[in-house]
Parts: structure tokens; C-alpha cells; sequence
């Protein structure tokens, strides 16, 4: 009996230090996980991957991935085509964590979303319109104004989370402009437009790629970018953590990404 007591015993002392010892893994968040349709974190194993499975594996065109991070530059970037999931919009959120490395190298987007066949884009831009300010950017800005009161960024190398939502307001797109988890901008413009499967490719570095010419460049390492295809309110914004989510990848069981690389 007293073996017993003493075995019991000691199991739960290991057990207790095993849970102050090992680190505690921040919980995915699951908002609006149902709607989440592209996402890319970059890390060992799965470089390439959509973890929702809808895109194809990325094509580097002179971007890289180090330390579980897309480094991105001058003429340095990457895109994924075959899309196979639902439509995208009219209603979406783009959202991207990067590193800024330079501040000076303008029009060029962590993350787009960009028609195949035709000029039809929206994308997370930096420095087209305003220097070292983000917008909304779109063909021929016609989802596009600058960002009231907006941001300028003045430092490199700090990590930054930009998010972008369109809601469908009669045809038009209202849009809300996130940095941080604060709102730097808001305003009605449309019209609000879709991608349907098969037309549609994700782009990192350029905002846009048309007739085979990309457009714009950002010098930056992207840290984790997704695509929801519905409006996240500022409160699930605020509630997202890079790299950590309940997915169910290609071929692999379900895993929580969790904040598993130093920063």
C-alpha cells in the first residue's frame, strides 16, 4: 500500500513539473476558422504549403525561406496559383505579420490577392500613394484612398501586423485598415469584387502581377499570412497569434501552430 501511495505520489509530482516546465502553447483563437482559406507560416516542413490546402505549393522567384520566415526584396518574391477552394469575396480579410527591413522601397505588398487572367487586385501595400504608410491598395485605385489618420513607420526590424477587411456595402467595398490591432483607416469605396477558382493567385512582395511584369516591391520577411474569406471585426483581429492555429493540413493530422521559434 505504501508502494502504491509512493508511486502515485511521485506520478503526480512529475506530471506537475512537466506542466510548469513545458511551455505553454498559445491557443489557437479558431475565429472564423471555417472561413480561413489561405495560410502560410513558413516554418520547417512546411515552407511551401497552404496549410488549408486550397493553393498550391509556393514558387519562389528569387525569394527565400529562413529561419521559418519568406524574405522578400527588390525583384525577391514568390506566388501561388492553382486555387481550388471557394470563391474569394466579395467579403475577405487579408492579414500579414512581417519584419520591415527597409523602409524606403515603396508599392510593393506582403500579401495579395490577384486575378490571373486580368488587372484585378487587393493587396496589404506599403509606401505607394504616402511614404512608409500602408493602404489598401487596388487596380487603378478603385478600392484605394489613403488611410485617415493612417501609420508612418519609422523603424526596421520590429514585428508588425497588418490586416486588411472588405465588407460588401450595396455593391460597394467598405474596407477597415488594421495595424497592430488599431484602426488606422476606414471609408466606403468600391466596387467590391470577387476571384473565383482557377483565376486567382496569392502574391508576396509585388501588389500586383500583370502581363507578366510584377509591380512594386517590399523589403521584408513575412512571418505568417492568411487570407479569410470573411470580414474579421477588430476584437478576432486582436485575438489572432502569428503562427498559431487549430488547421488541418495536406495529408497530416491537425496541428497547433504554436509560438514555437525564437523571435
Amino acid at each position: 500500500m505504501r508502494s502504491l501511495k509512493h508511486y502515485f505520489t511521485l506520478s503526480c509530482s512529475v506530471l506537475l513539473l512537466l506542466s510548469l516546465s513545458m511551455p505553454v502553447l498559445a491557443q489557437g483563437p479558431n475565429v472564423k476558422e471555417e472561413a480561413l482559406i489561405g495560410h502560410w507560416t513558413f516554418e520547417k516542413g512546411v515552407e511551401l504549403e497552404d496549410l488549408t490546402g486550397h493553393f498550391d505549393d509556393i514558387d519562389f522567384l528569387g525569394a527565400e525561406v529562413k529561419d521559418g520566415k519568406l524574405h522578400i526584396g527588390n525583384n525577391e518574391w514568390a506566388t501561388t496559383t492553382g486555387y481550388s477552394g471557394p470563391e474569394i469575396g466579395p467579403e475577405k480579410t487579408l492579414i500579414a505579420w512581417l519584419y520591415l527591413d527597409d523602409l524606403n522601397v515603396t508599392r510593393g505588398a506582403p500579401l495579395a490577392v490577384n486575378k490571373s487572367s486580368g488587372d484585378t487586385f487587393d493587396a496589404i501595400v506599403y509606401a505607394e500613394r504616402q511614404p512608409k504608410r500602408w493602404m489598401a491598395g487596388s487596380s487603378f485605385f478603385r478600392r484605394t484612398q489613403d488611410a485617415n489618420p493612417g501609420f508612418e513607420e519609422k523603424k526596421t526590424g520590429q514585428l508588425i501586423q497588418m490586416a486588411i477587411s472588405y465588407e460588401d456595402d450595396g455593391g460597394n467595398a467598405k474596407i477597415m485598415i488594421y495595424r497592430n490591432g488599431d484602426l488606422i483607416g476606414d471609408y466606403t469605396q468600391g466596387p467590391i469584387v470577387s476571384w473565383v477558382t482557377g483565376d486567382v493567385e496569392a502574391i508576396f512582395g509585388p501588389r500586383a502581377f500583370i502581363g507578366g511584369t510584377a509591380h512594386g516591391w517590399v523589403i521584408a520577411r513575412v512571418e505568417d499570412a492568411r487570407i479569410y474569406n470573411a470580414v474579421l471585426s477588430e476584437k478576432e483581429i486582436n485575438s489572432l497569434v502569428e503562427n498559431t492555429l487549430s488547421v488541418q493540413a495536406r495529408g497530416k493530422l491537425a496541428t497547433v501552430w504554436a509560438a514555437i521559434k525564437a523571435k
